[in-house]
């Protein structure tokens, strides 16, 4: 009797523990289908403007959509490659490549040593200015827009790439992030470098920059991808055709209705993308590592 007894709840508890399986394995299964759903209803975009970009014309627009095309061609990229009045899609590329460059190393520079002073050094005021460097953070874009473009038109810097770059270098943002990060270092680690005889500035270069380097990777990605696609400020200075950068670029692709070249603003959409995807893809690890740090530390 006894020894059913034990059968019996052994019977029972591998059926519980079955079902437990049963149940994990389907949410799990649900969890991935619903994932895998999402993930493709947000990819369609890109494989939609990768393949508009191999089709002709009279296909972008065809009923039903047409989402491989037989009629698949490189006549797009042709184009786009020599397109006469902007120097052909490289000299674009090559461009917005100086542009957020230049502007993504200046700007983790200045946001960094500013970071650096707020949080690591004592100075009367401190408090009111890091509370009205993130009060300008409010104040929108169009209300500054006037004034700096007469003061880029008295430095004569209209139709070059400095006020795309030199302007936005000490942002409340990129700031703010940094103080952020740099105010959990150990004031000991900075003191010592001090008593070894280390210089200010060198503390900064030497001890801090190399520590905070995940929250200057997600910083810079940020900087980065902001400024490669930024389009106002471009068209507002660049006055120039072979000075445009890749999205003044699909603007000169576009027309009255039905005379916009799409095939050729895909192609141009598909050249932007690349880069940024590539570069997400190799810094992904950083960039997550260094956006959890840098809440977890805040």
């Amino acid at each position: 009797m006894a020894t059913q007894i034990r059968e019996e709840r052994r019977f029972e508890t591998a059926r519980s523990d079955l079902q437990r399986r049963l149940l994990r394995v389907g949410a799990l299964g649900l969890m991935h289908a619903l994932l895998i759903s999402v993930s493709l209803f947000m990819i369609l975009p890109f494989i939609w403007m990768l393949s508009t970009s191999f089709k002709p014309q009279t296909e972008i627009f065809a009923r039903p959509p047409i989402l491989v095309s037989s009629n698949m061609s490189l006549e797009g990229y042709r184009y786009i490659y020599e397109y006469k009045q902007t120097g052909g899609v490289l000299n674009v590329v090559k461009n917005t490549v100086i542009i957020s460059t230049s502007y993504t190393l200046l700007a983790l520079f200045f946001c960094a040593l500013g970071g650096y002073g707020f949080a690591k050094y004592r100075f009367p005021g401190r408090k009111f200015l890091f509370s009205f460097l993130l009060a300008t953070m409010i104040v929108p874009q169009a209300v500054t827009m006037v004034p700096t473009y007469a003061m880029m038109v008295k430095f004569g810097w209209v139709n070059t790439f400095l006020p795309l770059i030199v302007p936005g270098v000490a942002n409340a943002f990129g700031i703010f992030f940094m103080r952020q990060y740099i105010s959990t270092l150990s004031t000991e680690l900075l003191d010592a470098g001090r008593i070894d005889g280390c210089t200010e500035f060198g503390l900064f270069w030497r001890i801090v920059l190399p520590i905070v380097l995940p929250g200057l990777t997600s910083l810079g990605l940020i900087f980065f991808m902001s400024s490669w696609n930024n389009y106002l400020l471009p068209v507002i200075y660049l006055k120039t055709p072979t000075l445009h950068t890749l999205p003044l670029m699909m603007l000169q692709m576009t027309g009255p209705m039905g005379f916009s070249l799409y095939r050729e603003q895909m192609g141009v959409a598909v050249i932007s993308t690349i880069p940024l995807l590539i570069i997400f893809l190799v810094f992904q690890r950083r960039f997550v590592e260094g956006i959890t740090s840098g809440a977890l530390k805040g």
